[in-house]
């Protein structure tokens, strides 16, 4: 018993470690963040999976296809450049809710009737934000960190009550880089947008 939570505690703090260099990228809007992003995801699936958070595992699973997804998109964005960052269209901020809402619905049935998970609801709303704000960070939106922030905000006690302390500090970090990084990436909208108008 002491052994395997020696090594969950070890397991923690190198996914922290992985996890911290990779929004501090993200936040520097550095394509290489999801280099670290997917380390960090594989080593907090095995985690997860001995906490029984298993929206958590799908969360990842989600993650790591978004990460590549995010790579690809973030070097060419389908134009074979480099996607800029911008703010969601309409249409972008009603598929993010549309996420929330079908994730959130689907994850605390499978939670609440196939698992023996204690906390569906709360793993469920985790999960659901999660799911959509890695879909905006993939397509380069800003306002992926609002909706991973809101993650986050549910997120810190959840990881508390389950006992994964090092986690739960890792996502008031995750916080305080998000809200960090809505504010650098809008300044580097606007400054686009000077320069574009300057070119004109």
């Amino acid at each position: 018993m002491m052994e395997t939570f020696s090594q969950s505690v070890v397991l923690q703090w190198l996914g922290t470690a992985f996890g911290v260099v990779q929004v501090l990228l993200a936040r520097r809007n550095n394509v290489h963040n999801y280099l670290f992003g997917i380390i960090a995801i594989l080593i907090s699936i095995w985690v997860l999976y001995e906490s029984r958070l298993y929206a958590d595992i799908l969360l990842n699973l989600y993650y790591l296809a978004m990460s590549i997804y995010g790579w690809f998109y973030w070097k060419m964005g389908g134009q074979r450049k480099e996607a800029p960052i911008s703010f969601s269209t309409g249409r972008e901020h009603g598929m993010a809710i549309g996420i929330v809402l079908g994730c959130f619905a689907l994850m605390a049935y499978w939670l609440g009737e196939h698992t023996d998970s204690d906390v569906p609801y709360w793993d469920a709303m985790v999960v659901a934000f999660a799911w959509a704000g890695m879909w905006l960070m993939a397509r380069r939106k800003i306002e992926n960190w609002v909706f991973l922030n809101i993650s986050n905000a549910v997120s810190v006690p959840l990881l508390v009550y389950k006992g994964l302390y090092i986690y739960a500090g890792l996502t008031v970090f995750l916080f305080g880089v998000a809200v960090s990084g809505y504010i650098k990436w809008k300044g580097i909208i606007e400054n686009t947008e000077k320069d574009g108008h300057a070119q004109v």
